[in-house]
């Protein structure tokens, strides 16, 4: 009985790790742009985001988990950029609250932008022909060198270096008039 006690508290406690990490991940480039924007440096930026994951994973709750993570975690990330400032006795570094807000709110129109243009992305090398999507995925995904992969197909270089730009021009193409679309919806 033991065991198996055991063994579900290891259970719940890799879920609840699961829950943390597909929610943090999710959230994690914005949050790091967040963070970058109010940081002086780099270096800072990195540690704070540390520090940030660490509050983060310290406070989750998987049973009652934040109702709009994203925001909890920007609160969490303006209170560690605060500590930092605090801790570093540079306070003058800190943005006002107001220029705190135009920033998060700039991150998360980036990020919707950025991943608007991923989805659009996905959606039109879905158009690809198997042969496209193939020869886009040796090239790109598994990077492959273009001579070699030549070789592989009996064409030159050039020819493939001929085919690849007119792939990503329709690519580019495709995601243009997608990204349109979605804005006159």
């Amino acid at each position: 009985m033991r065991v198996l006690a055991g063994s579900c508290m290891a259970n719940s406690k890799s879920n609840e790790q699961e829950v943390f990490l597909r929610l943090f991940l999710e959230h994690e480039q914005a949050l790091r742009g967040y963070v970058r924007a109010l940081m002086v440096s780099r270096e800072d930026s990195t540690e704070v985001m540390q520090d940030v994951a660490a509050v983060l994973w310290r406070k989750f709750d998987s049973q009652n988990p934040p109702v709009e993570f994203r925001s909890w975690a920007f609160g969490v990330a303006r209170m560690q950029v605060r500590e930092f400032y605090r801790d570093q006795g540079r306070d003058r570094h800190i943005f006002a609250e107001d220029v705190q807000a135009l920033i998060e709110q700039q991150v998360n129109v980036q990020t919707r932008h950025s991943d608007r243009r991923q989805e659009a992305l996905d959606e039109c090398l879905a158009k690809l022909s198997s042969d496209q999507r193939e020869l886009v995925d040796q090239a790109y995904v598994t990077g492959a060198r273009i001579d070699e992969l030549a070789k592989l197909r009996g064409r030159t270089p050039m020819a493939l270096y001929k085919t690849l730009h007119r792939i990503r021009v329709a690519l580019m193409e495709c995601m243009q008039r997608q990204l349109a679309r979605e804005e006159l919806a």
